[in-house]
């Protein structure tokens, strides 16, 4: 419960007047305006036997806690654990690094100075580093990585191979002049060259941020030039869809608007030998990186020291840099690989991303467990628009992870996965992520593989680089539900009171604070923007942003960012139902909605439904109505748009996210080069047609 200071700040007079309007409509509304009845319970789509839940990795460490800890938990109970792990943080997270045996120096005995947030200090009196535990006892002769590209067949990368790597990319770094606190900038395709230039970098104390090679030399700069980089390590170009793109020329732009960069390292991953003569420091890879004289070692840095800087998506303005620690990332990554993940040794964990996307840095963290990973860089749809379950076949994944964006354009395109040629024989696992997966795509997922594939779908974010809600491999999968709360995180659902809600649409909220959660924001010294960020609204508890509902069942539903709701006359619904609903229009590709107040003072509101259409379909009368007839049934008349509108692109972010805040700001009149990076979009130019819109829409 919160405390009656929290209360206060919490309660806010506009949230006040909010919550009156809300009980106040609720009473008036008409019987054919109410929204519908609760739900009954969805079909349960995956189920673990009792067999299946011993043999996890979970059930080991429940069984480690009896031992060694006097602490004795039911596999069939798994609210109880959860509810253990995230309210007696400071005895959870001093289990996982005893239970993990973590390298390190210092007294880890202080698990938490306090539990204040933002600015919670954990592990002080500790010092370690996240590339070491990784190699810890790795064999040389085991497979870590798989990796293949439009450009590179498919090859192996044992764990002698990356230590090698590894060490010759740390040893050219200290020549360079790279040392602990140095920021090393890497405009790098998603390869096995990535993955060592991070763990060299991270093995010497130096901090890693990455973009990947698509992404615009502008984009590039408003985030790194927020770090002043030392060292920019880059690639010649890259393909996609298999055309090949040059990106010299961009490189020699970011390197030009970043002045702190004394090196740019060139891999060579188009040509052989990349013309350098464009580069004021240009080298390349091979000559920076010569096979290393000595073995790979560590520095061991205090427990909250950088580990990367990551970048909010920039779809709100210029990305916020986010500052992880080598600590709490290092006890996230164990605790989701080994325990939410069940990751196991054989395993192969192929997680479709950039190294730009948060999705990268979990992939990474995977190479804390006994699984190998596999990579891959190219579009996921060409040759064939199935050609990613062909590469998974082929790689012999056992996880396969994916946008809930790329599962639901195989199920409109009736995509088949698993064929006679393509058996998929060893896929037991598919994890979900980057937006809602509607209940349409779990059921897909389920005609296509039946019950024994568990499909993992989970929400977190960039900002803590975790999940808060997602898989866990002791518990049922339900239709259109995330199965529970992460260990360690103590998820709520809030109303605007700061009352907990079960069965209801509330802000996600997390009360206690997770050894992941950003050690600060860079260049934010005194610490407000990130106050700002996520502590605001409810002080001193984390406001993710996003609308949450907690079944009674302990199971959740992201219904999308709570910045971007829609409440008409009180009755607030999330995004992602209105999405459910018009994509069940065949003709329809794509969806976007946005709420707008038609004056200043916001007392009437406007829906416009923006929609893509495929090849040949045309927008007409008969659809517009039969859209507005399935919302008037599924959602609530309230929610009916006022106006559908086809566009010709839904805009997007290349890890799939929706751009709802941006074009709402955007047709209210905000610069569009300050809402968002069109770096960071899947097509730069597709803020283009809401920009004509609103000029056309204006007086």
């Amino acid at each position: 419960m919160l405390s009656e200071k929290q209360r206060r700040g919490a309660m806010s007079l506009r949230h006040l007047v909010l919550f009156l309007c809300i009980s106040l409509w609720g009473m008036i509304l008409t019987a054919d305006e109410k929204l519908p009845p609760s739900r009954p319970q969805p079909a349960i789509l995956w189920q673990p036997s009792a067999e299946h839940m011993a043999s996890t990795n979970i059930a080991e460490y429940v069984n480690w806690l009896g031992r060694e800890r006097g602490l004795h938990f039911d596999l069939a109970d798994y609210r109880a654990l959860q509810s253990w792990s995230s309210s007696e943080i400071e005895q959870f997270w001093s289990s996982i690094w005893d239970y993990f045996d973590l390298q390190a120096d210092g007294d880890p005995s202080v698990a938490l100075v306090d539990r204040a947030m933002p600015g919670t200090d954990w592990f002080p009196h500790t010092s370690l580093n996240f590339a070491e535990q990784i190699f810890h006892g790795k064999d040389r002769d085991a497979l870590a990585i798989v990796v293949q590209s439009e450009l590179r067949p498919m090859r192996e990368v044992t764990w002698g191979e990356l230590r090698n790597q590894t060490a010759a990319i740390a040893a050219g770094m200290e020549r360079l002049g790279i040392g602990p606190g140095d920021r090393v900038a890497a405009y790098l395709p998603n390869s096995s060259e990535a993955i060592a230039a991070f763990l060299a970098a991270a093995s010497i104390g130096a901090i890693w941020s990455s973009c990947s090679p698509e992404i615009g030399a502008e984009s590039v700069v408003e985030r790194f030039s927020q770090i002043k980089p030392k060292l920019l390590l880059t690639v010649d170009g890259y393909s996609y869809k298999g055309r090949r793109f040059d990106r010299m020329g961009e490189v020699a732009k970011i390197e030009v608007a970043l002045p702190t960069v004394q090196h740019t390292i060139v891999l060579d991953y188009l040509e052989e030998s990349p013309e350098l003569a464009s580069l004021r420091s240009g080298l390349s890879w091979k000559k920076a990186f010569e096979p290393a004289a000595k073995p790979l070692s560590f520095r061991r840095m205090p427990f909250s020291h950088p580990l990367w800087v990551l970048y909010s998506s920039g779809t709100t303005g210029l990305p916020k840099p986010i500052v992880h620690g080598h600590g709490g990332i290092l006890l996230e990554h164990l605790k989701t690989g080994w325990l939410h993940l069940d990751a196991r040794e054989g395993d192969r964990f192929f997680f479709y991303t950039t190294t730009g996307w948060v999705f990268w840095n979990s992939l990474v963290g995977l190479l804390l467990t006994d699984a190998a990973i596999v990579l891959y860089d190219g579009s996921p749809v060409w040759p064939e628009p199935d050609s990613l379950w062909q590469i998974a076949d082929e790689a012999g994944v056992t996880c396969l992870g994916t946008g809930a964006a790329y599962l639901v354009s195989c199920m409109r395109k009736a995509v088949v996965p698993r064929t006679a040629k393509r058996p998929l024989s060893q896929l037991r696992s598919i994890c979900s992520t980057g937006s809602p997966l509607p209940p349409e795509g779990f059921r897909w997922v389920n005609e296509q593989f039946g019950n024994e594939l568990w499909l993992n779908s989970f929400s977190g974010g960039t900002d803590v680089c975790t999940n808060f809600v997602g898989g866990c491999p002791l518990l049922p999968v339900y239709e259109g539900e995330l199965q529970a709360a992460c260990l360690g995180v103590s998820l709520k659902a809030f109303d605007e009171a700061g009352e907990s809600l079960i069965g209801e649409v509330g802000e996600l909220i997390i009360t206690e604070p997770l050894p992941s959660m950003p050690v600060s924001f860079w260049g934010d010294d005194d610490g407000s923007r990130l106050r700002e960020s996520y502590f605001e609204l409810y002080p001193g508890l984390w406001r993710h942003g996003d609308w949450i509902e907690i079944t009674e069942r302990g199971t959740a539903i992201i219904y999308g960012r709570s910045d971007s709701t829609l409440n008409r006359g009180g009755v607030r619904i999330g995004t992602s139902e209105i999405y459910r609903s018009v994509l069940r229009e065949a003709g329809i590709a794509d969806a976007l909605v946005v709420d707008l107040p038609s004056d200043v003072s916001g007392a009437e509101s406007s829906i416009l439904l923006f929609v893509s259409l495929g090849e040949g379909v045309e927008l007409d009368e008969a659809m517009v109505e039969r859209i507005r007839g399935d919302l008037r049934k599924t959602c609530s008349p309230r929610h009916v748009p006022d106006q559908v509108i086809a566009v010709p692109v839904v805009p997007r972010t290349i890890s799939g996210k929706l751009l709802e805040v941006p074009v709402k700001r955007i047709l209210l009149g905000a610069d569009p080069e300050k809402v968002a990076s069109r770096g960071s979009l899947a097509d730069p130019d597709s803020l283009d047609w809401f920009i004509a819109f609103h000029c056309r829409r204006e007086p």
